[in-house]
C-alpha cells in the first residue's frame, strides 16, 4: 500500500483508553467526530493521482461510480461519525472503486494519516502499528473484529509486572514477563524457551 501522506489532518479528539473489546462503551472507535472535514474530493483525488505514478498506472475515474462517490463523499465528510463508523465508510470507497487503479491504496492513505494523528499520544512502534491496521483494514486485507481486537489492545497502558502473560505487537510470539529492569524495559521469556529477552514495554502488549 501506499506510503504517501497528506499535509491536512483530521484533529485529535479526546480519546479514552478501551475499557473493553468489541467496539463498545469506552472503545476508540466510538470517538465522534467529522473525520473526513479536512480531506475534500480534489485532495482524494491527488491522492490516488499519486499512488498512480508511483505504481506506473494510468490515473483515471471509474464513469460508472465516481459521479456518485465524489457527490457522496462531499455530504460524508462533514457529518459527525464515529471513527469505526469512518473507517467502514472508507472501507465501502475501496470496494465501489471510484479510480481505475490503487482505490484501496487511497483510501488506506486517508485512514493511516487519521490514525498518525488521533493515536499521537501513543508511543510512536505502537502509532505506527495502528496505523498499519487501519489501513489494511479500509484495503480489505483484515476483517473488522480483528482490527477492533488488535488496536484496542495496542491503547492499553504499557505498565507490566512480573507474571504478567504477555505478546509482541502483532502477536506472533507469547510469553511471560520475568522481572522488570532498572531503566523500566521488560524482561520476558517466550513460551517454550529458556533464554530471555528484553524489550521496551511499548513494544509488548498484555494477553487476554
Amino acid at each position: 500500500m501506499s506510503d504517501e501522506t497528506t499535509d491536512r489532518s483530521a484533529g485529535a479528539p479526546d480519546r479514552r483508553r478501551p475499557a473493553s473489546g468489541g467496539d463498545g462503551v469506552g472503545s476508540p472507535f466510538q470517538t465522534r467526530a467529522a473525520f473526513l472535514k479536512n480531506w475534500d474530493w480534489l485532495v482524494v483525488t491527488h491522492i490516488n493521482r499519486g499512488a498512480c505514478e508511483r505504481g506506473r498506472a494510468q490515473h483515471g475515474f471509474n464513469s460508472e461510480t465516481q459521479a456518485a462517490c465524489a457527490a457522496e463523499w462531499e455530504k460524508i465528510r462533514h457529518e459527525i461519525l464515529t471513527l469505526g463508523e469512518t473507517l467502514d465508510f472508507l472501507r465501502s470507497y475501496h470496494k465501489r472503486a471510484p479510480f481505475l487503479f490503487f482505490n484501496g491504496n487511497t483510501f488506506a492513505t486517508i485512514g493511516r494519516e487519521l490514525a498518525l494523528a488521533l493515536f499521537s499520544d501513543l508511543p510512536p512502534t505502537r502509532k505506527r502499528e495502528i496505523a498499519s491496521l487501519m489501513a489494511h483494514y479500509i484495503a480489505g486485507v483484515l476483517d473488522r473484529e480483528n482490527m477492533i481486537s488488535l488496536i484496542e489492545g495496542l491503547c492499553e497502558e504499557t505498565e507490566f509486572k512480573t507474571g504478567d502473560r504477555v505478546k509482541t505487537l502483532r502477536g506472533s510470539t507469547h510469553g511471560v514477563v520475568v522481572k522488570i529492569l532498572d531503566d523500566g524495559r521488560i524482561a520476558w521469556r517466550p513460551t517454550g524457551r529458556k533464554s530471555e529477552l528484553i524489550a521496551l514495554p511499548e513494544n509488548l502488549v498484555r494477553e487476554d
